[in-house]
């Protein structure tokens, strides 16, 4: 069994060359123990859409965004600032081979894949990429909309404040596939 790697990432836009400024993996290998990372990326502002920026909290969550708006760092505050080179690295180790998992999964895999090649990676997931929103339609019968409403659909609990955020909603999708995955029981 390939290992699954629940994915998500916060970009500066929706736009074709849009670049990850958080990413977020939490990987499930085959004897189901579970590895968690986020990054923060360094990220040139210049052609990012500021909608985007405020939807994911970049000033008030990304390291270097906190700073720009001079607002302190957190209380035990020590996130590091990747480049994207060392950030492609890693998205290359965690999901080399795997099942990539999220929601809407191809949104992450088309800019992550973009940003592997860049830096002389090449993406080795599993083709076979899943999501759970898409599971979800198919499990109720109708489409409920976006993370959030699949996971009201399902009652699969979250914290509201996690949402938008790539920690936040990789365990979320982690959270709903294994709810679907159980035959929607819990």
């Amino acid at each position: 069994m390939n290992p699954i790697v629940f994915l998500d990432t916060e970009t500066d836009g929706l736009h074709a060359a849009r670049r990850p400024w958080e990413i977020a993996m939490v990987r499930r290998d085959s004897d189901g123990t579970e590895r968690t990372l986020t990054m923060y990326v360094a990220l040139d502002l210049r052609d990012s859409d500021p909608k985007a920026l405020q939807i994911g909290r970049f000033w008030d969550r990304h390291p270097s965004g906190r700073r720009m708006v001079g607002k302190s760092p957190s209380p035990g505050d020590s996130a590091t600032v990747y480049s994207s080179h060392d950030a492609a690295k890693f998205v290359m180790e965690w999901t080399f081979g795997a099942t990539i998992v999220g929601a809407v999964p191809s949104f992450d895999t088309e800019v992550l894949g973009r940003m592997l090649r860049h830096h002389g990676y090449l993406p080795s997931w599993n083709h076979r990429i899943r999501c759970v929103e898409t599971m979800t339609a198919g499990y109720l019968g109708k489409d409920p909309g976006g993370l959030r409403d699949c996971a009201d659909a399902l009652s699969v609990r979250y914290e509201h404040d996690r949402l938008h955020t790539a920690l936040g909603d990789a365990t979320l999708a982690r959270d709903i596939w294994d709810h679907l995955m159980a035959g929607g029981a819990r």
